[in-house]
């Protein structure tokens, strides 16, 4: 166990690379429009900046933290903050939207941090203190995502567009060189030979799912390109399905899909995932279409910022407020209350835009919404299954929230991107559909959240139960 300066050297390097995570990826969402200008490109292409990171996220954050259970995770860090750096390098000298693409791939392998830096503060952390640790780690992360949203627009204005790159490419590397020399080394805690083929094959199926929604308005939903992108989808799926339940350490355990208090949960995940990724990836651009399309508002990227901050921010505060409703009205209830309102929030933003003080408003439904949902679903997961199971069903939720954020943002660039007026802009209409579709997906997820079963009598006051909470709501 470490001494306690140790072991607070080792949570302050953790804290500088999982804010540095946490602003990466929201310090994109402004500025959107900024990317699809500076690379002349249409808005259906640059929508792959944010989903490729989804996307890279989901994929390799399980397989990474598996690695760092075998091969130890001191190791696995340096990587991670090291691939946090060099995809944030090469986001700023990227001199095309594909090099964009591919730079953000590598910041999303880096997502990896996250479960490795929980399990480091496990490890070297004092147990009477870990919870607390980890609650800091996941409570920065939050707030780094909110603040991005806001720093994105000065730093664009002040030091220029590369630095909204070079800045977190800096603070990773920094964090990496003090994992070296400050963070133990992590002991070995599990053995074996780790199977890379279900993440290649989950990639695959994502992939091609994503290409055919995306593409289908464009290419024509029966043509053959599209046609082809879904049976490979399907393809890969099975085989997905197949290899996961084959494999000695499956990245996503599907047998415990089967408890009825994970599988609500998961679906409920998704969709909350869906929505919340598609909005902030959308909201931002329809607030900086100029005014001559008729709809839009002109803003800067700094404006379109601010508009956005409500909804982390009532996030953030009802991540310590949804357990104490939780304790009175149980977590059903409350999942279900924060789906309604982000049905709400979205279906008011589809048919009332027409003033920006109304998409501010609305934004703080939403974020009251998710942060209802994903501080709630924890219990729920944990509650569901064996103690030892608990980080992996934890860490299951949080990556499938991952992949329908992936999915979300493809479906509404398509729906977005299917029809373009004057000037090349995304015609009103796209944007009305768009979030009705993601207003009718929060409808579905009232529903499934009714189906959610009481959670049994149990107390989560122990550091380690707390730390798996904490752990499983990163990343709203």
């Amino acid at each position: 166990m470490n001494r306690p300066a140790g072991a607070r050297s080792t949570v302050a390097v953790l804290a500088v690379g999982t804010g540095a995570f946490g602003l990466l990826q929201s310090l994109i969402v402004p500025v959107l429009t900024e990317v699809q200008d500076r690379f002349d490109t249409d808005q259906s292409t640059v929508t792959w900046v944010l989903t490729a990171y989804l996307l890279s996220a989901a994929v390799a954050t399980p397989l990474i933290g598996r690695i760092g259970d075998a091969v130890g995770k001191q190791r696995m860090l340096v990587v991670t903050l090291t691939l946090l750096a060099i995809g944030s390098a090469m986001a700023a000298v990227a001199p095309s939207i594909e090099w964009m693409i591919v730079a953000r791939v590598v910041q999303g392998l880096g997502g990896g941090v996250l479960p490795l830096s929980f399990g480091i503060v496990r490890d070297e952390v004092s147990p009477e203190r870990s919870g607390t640790a980890v609650g800091l780690l996941a409570s920065l992360v939050s707030a780094a995502f909110g603040i991005g949203i806001v720093l994105a627009g000065p730093i664009v204005d002040g030091l220029g567009y590369p630095w909204l790159f070079w800045l977190p490419a800096i603070a990773t590397a920094l964090a990496a060189v003090g994992a070296v020399l400050f963070v133990p080394r992590s002991p070995v805690t599990a053995s074996g030979r780790i199977s890379v083929l279900p993440a290649l094959l989950l990639s695959g199926w994502l992939v091609a799912l994503l290409l055919a929604v995306s593409e289908g308005n464009d290419r024509g939903w029966t043509s053959a390109t599209i046609l082809g992108l879904l049976a490979a989808a399907a393809v890969f799926l099975v085989g997905w399905i197949a290899s996961e339940r084959r494999a000695a350490v499956p990245l996503i355990d599907l047998d415990l899909m089967r408890e009825r208090g994970v599988w609500t949960a998961n679906v409920v995940a998704f969709v909350a995932g869906f929505g919340t990724f598609a909005s902030l990836g959308f909201l931002p651009q329809l607030l900086q279409t100029p005014t001559s399309s008729g709809y839009g508002f002109g803003e800067t990227i700094s404006q379109s910022g601010w508009v956005l901050l409500p909804s982390s921010a009532s996030a953030f505060v009802m991540g310590f407020v949804a357990p104490r409703l939780v304790r009175r009205l149980t977590a059903r209830r409350v999942i279900s209350i924060g789906a309604a309102a982000n049905a709400l929030a979205f279906g008011g933003i589809a048919l009332f835009h027409d003033e920006l003080w109304h998409i501010s408003s609305l934004m703080v439904l939403q974020g009251i919404g998710i942060g209802c949902i994903v501080s709630s679903m924890a219990g729920v997961v944990l509650a569901s299954v064996p103690s030892h199971q608990t980080g992996v069903a934890s860490g299951m939720n949080a990556n499938i929230r991952l992949i329908g954020g992936s999915i979300g943002t493809a479906m509404m660039g398509g729906v977005i991107t299917a029809r373009t007026g004057a000037g090349g802009f995304p015609l009103e209409a796209g944007y009305r559909d768009g979030f009705l579709v993601l207003s009718v997906a929060a409808i579905v997820a009232v529903g499934l959240a009714l189906l959610i079963p009481r959670v049994p009598g149990r107390h989560h006051g122990s550091g380690t139960v707390r730390t798996e909470v904490m752990t499983s709501a990163v990343g709203a």
